[in-house]
């Protein structure tokens, strides 16, 4: 449980390190990512911790955060993190959601507080009475109705709190009030075919709110008896009620692997780019329209060689007209990490080509022995993004290396 003040970072200050100085990032003394050409947005990085936990049976993962206009102090605007908790005897075993806020932009924090009405919850499925938990949750603020939506997935459990396989799952969804600094009871995203998206989810996904209000939510589901893909359900959003609408082509993949997870969604210059999760390797494809999208093909660095991430989740980055990847990979000298999930980099995209340009990557966040796959994304300012991210710390020993279970918040700052 958590009981100790010595868990937590009150402010953010206390611990940060201005990355874009130092010979880890190897970025120009102006901030100028190399090799991205006189037109390209320079950016220079720091680092801050806003909060810590690993006291050896639990650790934060799945810190995300969401801007609120206005819903601050004095008008200003509010930023708003949730994180579960992880039980590190266990496998993905979430079994609570916490959040914290900042009226500053970052300089402090409040302390995780538990989110009651996004804990768990005990269902009868299949005749036995289950835990469910929502998890993989992504705040993000919905300008049509000036709302913060919050989406994520469900997972189901055995009684003794082990992930249930099959299982049924549905997108979970939650609205926050920064009246009273409270999210709504979470609810289900239901679909169209109970059967075919039995096992349907919205965790760790990346959307694009479009000008009408209408959402591009990435899904990934399971049909029965085959490995799991992908597609982009557009919904409804009133405020309160996340309503299915259509949903586009399905893209899959026929391998010997679990199939495609965790996809996100961008749009630039009228065109939606989509990234993928696979065992084996990242995949992209781009669309017309955000609903119905190119065949899938494998993430590479611009000289064709693969970018080397597998099995953990990629993420955007835009500004302007620039599209960039955040992802993690192989050969970085980091195979004793779990699944090589860390360093976090970043890399300017080739819109045409679809593929990573290799001289402009650059590291978000270090490596510490800790992996650092689930992480996600802000759009705080036209000058300001934030990647915000946990050391998950499993298996155990990675403290050896460094890591002590801290919550890191990257600022990307535009020149």
């Amino acid at each position: 449980m958590l009981n100790s003040r010595r868990q937590f970072i009150k402010a953010a200050s206390s611990y940060s390190l201005m990355l874009s100085s130092g010979p880890l990032i190897g970025m120009s003394p102006l901030g100028q990512a190399p090799g991205l050409g006189k037109s390209a947005p320079g950016y220079r990085i720091t680092l801050e911790v806003c909060t810590r936990l690993f006291d050896g049976k639990q650790c934060w993962t799945h810190p995300r955060a969401g801007i609120v206009p206005a819903a601050g102090v004095d008008g200003g605007p509010r930023v708003v993190m949730t994180m579960n908790t992880l039980d590190l005897e266990g496998s993905d075993v979430f079994k609570g959601m916490y959040g914290l806020h900042s009226d500053n932009l970052g300089k402090s924090w409040t302390e995780p507080e538990r989110l009651k009405d996004l804990d768990p919850r005990s269902e009868i499925i299949d005749g036995v009475t289950r835990p469910v938990a929502v998890s993989d949750f992504w705040p993000k603020y919905h300008k049509a109705s000036g709302k913060l939506l919050g989406t994520g997935h469900t997972v189901v459990y055995t009684p003794d709190w082990k992930v249930a396989h099959p299982r049924p799952r549905h997108t979970s969804f939650s609205v926050y009030a920064p009246e009273n600094n409270q999210w709504s009871a979470w609810d289900k995203l239901m679909m169209p075919d109970s059967e075919y998206f039995h096992d349907a989810g919205a965790g760790c996904t990346q959307r694009y709110d479009l000008a009408d209000g209408n959402i591009l939510l990435p899904t990934y589901f399971r049909p029965p008896g085959k490995n799991s893909r992908v597609t982009i359900v557009r919904c409804s959003f009133d405020g309160s009620m996340l309503q299915y609408l259509e949903h586009g082509n399905v893209l899959e993949i026929d391998d010997e692997t679990r199939g495609l997870h965790e996809p996100s969604l961008t749009q630039v210059n009228g065109t939606y780019y989509l990234t993928i999760r696979n065992d084996k390797k990242g995949f992209v494809t781009k669309s017309a329209d955000g609903l119905n999208f190119e065949p899938i093909r494998p993430w590479t660095f611009d000289d064709g060689t693969e970018l080397g991430n597998y099995n953990t989740q990629q993420h955007w980055v835009t500004h302007n007209d620039a599209l960039y990847l955040v992802y993690t990979r192989r050969g970085a000298n980091n195979d004793h990490v779990f699944r090589n999930r860390a360093p976090l980099f970043m890399s300017r995209v080739d819109p045409e080509r679809l593929c990573v340009i290799r001289e402009t990557e650059q590291i978000l966040v270090p490596e510490r022995g800790a992996r650092l796959g689930n992480f996600g994304v802000t759009e705080i300012s036209p000058e300001e993004t934030w990647v915000t991210v946990s050391e998950w710390m499993q298996p155990a020993g990675v403290e050896k290396y460094g890591s002590d279970g801290s919550v890191y918040v990257a600022r990307i700052l535009w020149d």
